[in-house]
Formats: structure tokens, C-alpha cells, sequence
């Protein structure tokens, strides 16, 4: 029989918006730097913005706008006259697909929808404070209730976790810190129908053509007979289960772990294991390596060598003077492996020497947070260990439409910048360190209001 857990009564919103196959996860902590749509994700502030926003589209009158019963008719039509066919062409039966249309209307309680007749929203301008002290994302109660609640898991499903570790050579620390921190140990509930939801948002949302092709996907795992249309239940962005699979990553990623003939992922423990960590090792998880370590970096050592295309063997970051911050010596295993620099806040925060395994971590959801927060969980839960020594500094409070200008001022003066978005990521971090090397000053590798004049 398959291991289940009761749902928590509640569970706090989701903070992010699906980027490529996965969507990021249910349990509320926002992303600060992040970058896919591919993998992306948003802050919470700015999902609460975007949901009333919506509501404000749909209650005022717009010019051309349709009433939501025309665009009901419309969406009933498109089902039939639009996606059919598509589906019919990808190698959903009839059966299946009128069995998981039946009775579906739209859910106009999502955010990001643009009905028919509306226009969809203008890009913001770079004028807010769009990104915070990243140090909020780290929430000491939070940790430690999730490692408390992780380490009893792990010892409960202790022989589960030693069969996926053995067939996919993922730590069970890792896999049992995603678990939880996308859903909460699979406590989280699932409210919403997850067809209701892709329909909804490929009909008229933002991304149609990616919720278009999630649910052409859904219906897939709908027609193989895993799952069926009323029992897939997702978030408000139609990921789904514990591991809160994307449709597209659950035909690529999820297992039958239990051998019931099943890729369960809403109800079955070990099938969501064993899903989260093939899909880490596909990703080009590397057995018998962990994902990093805080570090302190000395004085005179510049912290404008970070980001993954300049990673250094182990030794030679060790021959700069870079050493653990617990005061512990590298692992010998190691030194010759290749590992990279990271200093998400510059000098104004924990600084870290991380693993390929680390940009894994991002592969699950595009975010240094998130696979510091991933990594550090995994290390409470495995080893007992607490938060990161150093504290994130007084940082995220310019403007980003400030940052934007710097960036700019960069690009103009030759350095690679990475996305010209208004948001400090590590190859932004890096050339302003370069810059700041180059005209006499300290490097911090993180934009400040004492940079904004000087920088031009």
C-alpha cells in the first residue's frame, strides 16, 4: 500500500510562476535572484499586484472587451474547434479528451489572464524596488521547522530513500529538502483543478503557447492512465503533486517507484521521491559531490571571479586563501574537482564556494536562493547544521530602475552584464566588481547608492 500523507489544514499561497517544465514551489518564499522562463520566478508582492490587477481587468469595462459569458462561449468553441484537433494530432483519444473537457469552464479567479478583447498588460516600468535583502528569504523559524519535520521524515522513510539514493545517486538530504520545500512533505493542498487551470491559461493568459503545450501534456498523462482529469489536482499554476512537476517534467520525470503501475505523484511517497531525485540526476546530478560551502574570501582576493563559467578546481580557490568558515578543511575527495565562486549579496553576505550540483539545485527552479536555501536545509536535516554564519548585509533597496541604469552604464563601457533587466545577477555582480577594481575602488560586486553617480 502506498505511504500517504493527510493534507495540512491550509498552506500559505505560492509565491512564483511556472518558468520552463517546473513550477516553483508552494510554500511561499519568494525568489530574489532568479532568471528562466525557463526556470523564473516572481515575488510574492508581485503575484498579489498581478492577481489584482487581474481582478480590476475583469470587473472594469474595457472598449472591445467581451462579458464573461461571450468569452465563456468563445472558450467553449476554441475547445472544440482549436485545441481538438491538437490534440488529436499529438495522439489524444476522443474518449479522453471529451472525458477531461466535460463540464470545464474557465477559472477567472487565476492571475495573469488577458480575455479576449483586452490588452495585455503593459510591461512595468523600472521604477519599483523589485528585489529585497535576500536575507528575508532565509527564515530562521521556517528552517527550522522544516529540517525538525525533514529529519523525522528521513528516518521514517529511511529504507525508501536508501533504494533512491542507490538507484540515482542523490542524497536523500537533498531529495527530502525539495520534498519539503515544495510542498511541504506533500502536506500542502492541492485546490485546484489542474486541466481547469492549463485550459484557463491556454486560452487567454500571458504565456497561451505554454500553458497550451502543459496541457496537451496533461491530457497525455491523463490518456496513459496514471492519473485521471478530476483527481489531478495542482496549484494555481498547474504544477503538479508533491514535487510539484510541470505536465511536461511529469512525462519526463516521474517514476513508478512503488511498482504499483502508477506514476503517482500526489499520493505515493515513494514515487515522488524517486521522481525529484531522477530528476536531479538527469540534470547531471553528481554522485559523491555535495552542493557547496560557505566560505570567507580574504581581503585582496576579488570577489568578481564568480558564476559558472569560471569555475577553478578546488585547490586553487584553497591556494587564494578561501577556507571554510566552519574553520573545517576541504574535503580531500574534492580538490581537484571543479568549483565555483558565488556571492549572491557581494561582500555583503554569506560568501560561498558551490558545486556543478549547486546549478542543478537551479535546474529545479533558476534561483541562488532557492538552491542555497535547498542546500542548506539538506545540511540541517543530514548533519544537524544551522543557518549560514555570515549575515546578509543591508542590500536590495535600490530602486531597479537604478540598478537598470547601472547595467546600462556597463554595457556602454564593455562589460558583459548578462540580462539587462534591473535585477543584480552574477554576471552583473561580476562586471561591476571589474569596474570597480579598474577605478580605484574596493570591489563589492553589488550595486549601492554610492555607486549610482560615480557609475555613468
Amino acid at each position: 500500500m502506498k505511504a500517504r500523507f493527510r493534507p495540512r489544514s491550509g498552506r500559505e499561497r505560492q509565491s512564483e510562476l511556472p518558468t520552463t517544465n517546473r513550477r516553483p514551489p508552494m510554500t511561499g518564499l519568494t525568489s530574489w535572484t532568479s532568471g528562466r522562463l525557463g526556470k523564473r520566478s516572481i515575488a510574492r508582492s508581485t503575484v498579489a499586484i498581478a492577481a489584482a490587477l487581474t481582478s480590476l481587468l475583469l470587473s472594469a469595462p474595457i472598449a472591445g472587451a467581451a462579458s464573461k459569458a461571450a468569452v465563456e462561449q468563445q472558450f467553449q468553441a476554441w475547445l472544440v474547434k482549436d485545441l481538438w484537433p491538437e490534440a488529436q494530432g499529438a495522439g489524444i483519444s476522443r474518449g479522453a479528451f471529451d472525458k477531461a473537457m466535460a463540464g470545464l469552464k474557465l477559472n477567472w479567479d487565476l492571475p495573469d489572464l488577458v480575455p479576449p478583447g483586452s490588452a495585455p498588460p503593459k510591461d512595468q516600468k523600472q521604477s519599483q524596488a523589485e528585489f529585497s535583502s535576500p536575507g528575508s528569504y532565509f527564515s530562521e523559524k521556517r528552517l527550522q521547522g522544516l529540517a525538525g519535520t525533514g529529519r523525522s521524515l528521513a528516518d521514517r522513510h529511511a529504507s525508501t530513500l536508501r533504494k533512491v539514493e542507490a538507484a540515482y545517486g542523490v542524497p536523500g538530504s537533498i531529495i527530502v529538502a525539495i520534498w519539503g520545500r515544495e510542498s511541504g512533505f506533500g502536506g500542502a493542498k492541492l485546490p485546484y483543478s489542474a486541466v481547469e487551470v492549463l485550459a484557463t491559461k491556454a486560452f487567454m493568459s500571458t504565456r497561451k503557447d505554454l500553458f497550451r503545450r502543459e496541457l496537451i501534456s496533461a491530457l497525455h498523462i491523463i490518456e496513459g492512465g496514471d492519473i485521471g482529469a478530476t483527481e489531478m489536482k495542482g496549484s494555481w499554476a498547474g504544477a503538479l503533486g508533491q514535487p510539484q512537476f510541470m505536465p511536461t517534467s511529469y512525462l519526463k520525470y516521474a517514476v513508478d517507484f512503488d511498482g504499483d503501475g502508477h506514476r503517482d505523484i500526489w499520493n505515493s511517497v515513494p514515487d515522488s521521491l524517486a521522481s525529484i531525485a531522477n530528476y536531479l540526476k538527469k540534470s547531471g546530478w553528481q554522485a559523491e559531490r555535495g552542493w557547496g560551502f560557505e566560505v570567507a574570501i580574504p581581503d585582496g582576493v576579488s570577489c568578481a571571479q564568480e558564476g559558472p563559467d569560471r569555475a577553478k578546481p578546488l585547490s586553487d580557490w584553497a591556494a587564494q586563501g578561501i577556507t571554510r568558515i566552519s574553520d573545517k578543511a576541504f574535503p580531500s575527495k574534492e580538490l581537484s574537482a571543479s568549483t565555483m565562486m558565488l556571492v549572491p549579496a557581494g561582500t555583503h553576505g554569506p560568501e560561498f564556494l558551490v558545486s556543478p550540483n549547486f546549478y542543478v539545485l537551479k535546474e529545479y527552479n533558476n534561483s541562488d536562493l532557492y538552491a542555497l536555501f535547498i542546500g542548506n536545509l539538506a545540511d540541517r536535516i543530514a548533519y544537524g547544521g544551522g543557518a549560514f554564519k555570515a549575515p546578509f548585509g543591508d542590500v536590495g533597496k535600490m530602486l531597479r530602475s537604478d540598478v537598470l541604469a547601472m547595467q546600462k552604464a556597463l554595457v556602454a563601457k564593455g562589460y558583459d552584464v548578462g540580462n539587462v533587466d534591473g535585477l543584480p545577477g552574477f554576471k552583473t555582480r561580476r562586471a561591476l566588481g571589474d569596474w570597480q577594481a579598474k577605478n580605484g575602488l574596493a570591489p563589492t560586486c553589488f550595486p549601492d547608492a554610492s555607486l549610482k553617480g560615480k557609475l555613468r
